[in-house]
């Protein structure tokens, strides 16, 4: 099974968190049912094209970017990339900071 649906609701649930919104605001501002959001951003639904639209419309972005650095491809640098940048928009502002003071750590430590 494709890894697809997961890569596409963990981008959805980004994207909403950024936005402030619930999963009931969400589905509201989409006209969708709460529980379709939630299995979308699970990625236990496959999404139609049409409720992949709502959604992007209800969250003020373009299919580009809810599809952006999505790659299904393990090892290529944007899936990698791609999957930081989800883990650490789930953080909140402070962890992110302290995960950069982290990485500025290691790379001084690599680098001597």
């Amino acid at each position: 099974m494709s890894n697809l649906p997961k890569l596409i609701g963990e981008r959805i649930r980004n994207f909403r968190k950024e936005k402030g919104l619930s999963q009931e605001e969400l589905a509201h501002k989409a006209n969708l049912h709460t529980t379709y959001i939630g299995q979308l951003e699970r990625g236990e639904k496959n999404a139609t094209l049409e409720s992949v639209e709502k959604v992007a419309n209800a969250l003020e972005i373009s299919l580009e970017d809810l599809f952006r650095s999505i790659n299904p491809h393990a090892n290529s640098h944007e899936y990698t990339l791609s999957q930081i940048v989800t883990r650490l928009q789930t953080m909140s502002i402070k962890d992110q900071k302290m995960i950069l003071k982290f990485l500025d750590l290691l790379q001084d430590w690599k680098d001597q």
